[in-house]
């Protein structure tokens, strides 16, 4: 992170699913997104995006999926700006080869991360894999990171590899209620919260821990110390983290109220 003299903030959001075939505001939502992006881009130090950002993104060696060229500009721009633009992975993006940093300039992360921004160790993850019981999810997700799996998703066609990774996310959503993920299961059933209170005890010195992936907005204390924050989503909520270097804040945006 760069120097605390500038004093500019810090943002991080998740969960767009920007594509997803069972969301038909999609282009109104990426509208909305940028119109974000853009009105931050002179208070930003840096904005760090936790995975999910499209519902399902493959990168072949000349050919990258179609569409999201207002928010992959727009990424651009802020990068070309100065602005450090940091790209986690989620359980929809994870098939990324170099076209992000080459062409957007991001800064990608594969794992979980530990980073000191103005003072304050933050730990920052998607949240995929940390605690998650579900058995399945685990098999799918092991599949998925594996190199011979993806390799051989690459050696599909370009078309039918997409079709089958948005309607595999499609009904994937489409199975739960209104689409939408579950609610907040509470403090003692939370994967994320219990995965973070038994990783605490080991790293006491961490200060905020940021994730993505339930799609739900919570702001918790643990051990009278450190933050979870989980971020929401940008299909629904349209909700985002900002630290000033002092206070961390999660927020919703609203067209014509905001001031992010």
């Amino acid at each position: 992170m760069r120097n605390r003299e500038i004093m500019k903030n810090v943002y991080f959001l998740s969960d767009a699913h920007l594509g997803s075939l069972a969301i038909d505001h999609r282009r109104t939502q990426e509208r909305r997104l940028v119109r974000f992006l853009d009105s931050i881009k002179h208070k930003a130090a840096a904005v760090y995006l936790l995975g999910d950002m499209f519902d399902f993104w493959d990168e072949y060696k000349y050919v990258v999926p179609k569409g999201f060229t207002r928010f992959l500009g727009k990424l651009s721009e802020l990068t070309d700006m100065g602005v450090e633009v940091h790209y986690f992975i989620g359980n929809h993006d994870i098939w990324t080869y170099g076209y992000l940093e080459k062409e957007c300039g991001l800064i990608m992360h594969y794992k979980p991360t530990t980073t000191e921004i103005y003072g304050k160790e933050f730990y920052l993850a998607h949240g995929d894999g940390l605690g998650d019981p579900d058995n399945k999810f685990k098999l799918l997700r092991h599949m998925f990171h594996n190199r011979a799996c993806q390799r051989a998703l690459n050696f599909l066609h370009p078309w039918w590899g997409m079709q089958l990774g948005l309607n595999w996310a499609k009904h994937s959503r489409l199975k739960r209620a209104d689409g939408k993920e579950l609610p907040f299961q509470g403090e003692e059933k939370e994967f994320l919260v219990l995965w973070t209170k038994e990783y605490i005890k080991t790293h006491p010195n961490i200060d905020f821990f940021i994730y993505g992936h339930r799609h739900v907005e919570l702001d918790l204390t643990i051990e009278d110390k450190a933050r979870i924050l989980i971020l929401g989503d940008w299909i629904w909520q349209f909700t985002y983290a900002v630290f000033d270097g002092e206070h961390l804040f999660l927020e919703q945006y609203i067209e014509g109220e905001s001031q992010p």
